[in-house]
């Protein structure tokens, strides 16, 4: 729980800096946007009635977002303070505290997951074991969806995780394809990738993961 404790703290430190400066982002993304609505349509979800996890949600816009197309969601997340935005901003909406360690949740409980950014404050060599936990909760059939910073090779990066000064805590940005074959190795099955350039305001590219759990 180290790790876990350190990150959670740096973020309960800036949690309403965080809410404020980032309210109304997730809106402006599109692409990523039709790739949560896939999360949406998905028949576990869809047709099933399985709950969407928002896991390592922050103040709670992507939760907003995914009940406001008609599903059942939650936001998990580490950071006491980030919970406590998500349910000012959000209230009467189901947020948890815990970890992506260890998730308190059943075995194939969830028709979809969101992990929006919630990996790369981990150590890469932790990530294996992040991603069966995550393999674990997903039903058979359900989709996974997981956005990061992209590594660049004008920067220099290759094929291994790269550790930078994120503003709140360190953390790694992944080429693509190293992220997506830590995922096979979970068990999971690519569906869909995207990477964009930097926008503004940004430093790195930003990429996305649409994967499912057979």
């Amino acid at each position: 729980m180290g790790t876990d404790h350190g990150v959670g703290l740096a973020y309960d430190g800036v949690a309403e800096l965080y809410a404020n400066l980032f309210r109304g982002e997730l809106a402006t993304q599109e692409a990523e946007l039709a790739q949560i609505r896939r999360l949406v349509e998905t028949p576990a979800v869809a047709g099933r009635g399985l709950p969407v996890g928002d896991l390592g949600c922050g103040p709670g816009e992507a939760t907003e977002l995914l009940t406001g197309l008609g599903v059942r969601a939650f936001g998990l997340d580490l950071s006491a303070g980030m919970l406590a935005q998500a349910r000012l901003a959000h209230p009467g909406r189901p947020f948890l505290r815990g970890s992506l360690r260890s998730l308190p949740l059943a075995d194939g409980s969830l028709g979809a997951v969101l992990a929006r950014y919630s990996l790369i404050h981990l150590p890469p060599a932790e990530l294996p074991s992040v991603l069966a936990e995550l393999h674990r909760v997903l039903t058979p059939g359900g989709l996974l969806l997981t956005g990061f910073f992209a590594a660049d090779p004008e920067l220099g990066d290759r094929d291994l995780p790269v550790p930078f000064d994120h503003k709140v805590s360190t953390a790694h940005r992944w080429p693509v394809d190293t992220l997506a074959g830590l995922f096979r190795a979970a068990g999971f099955t690519e569906t869909a990738r995207t990477r964009r350039d930097p926008g503004p305001g940004e430093r790195f590219p930003q990429a996305t993961l649409l994967l499912t759990r057979p």
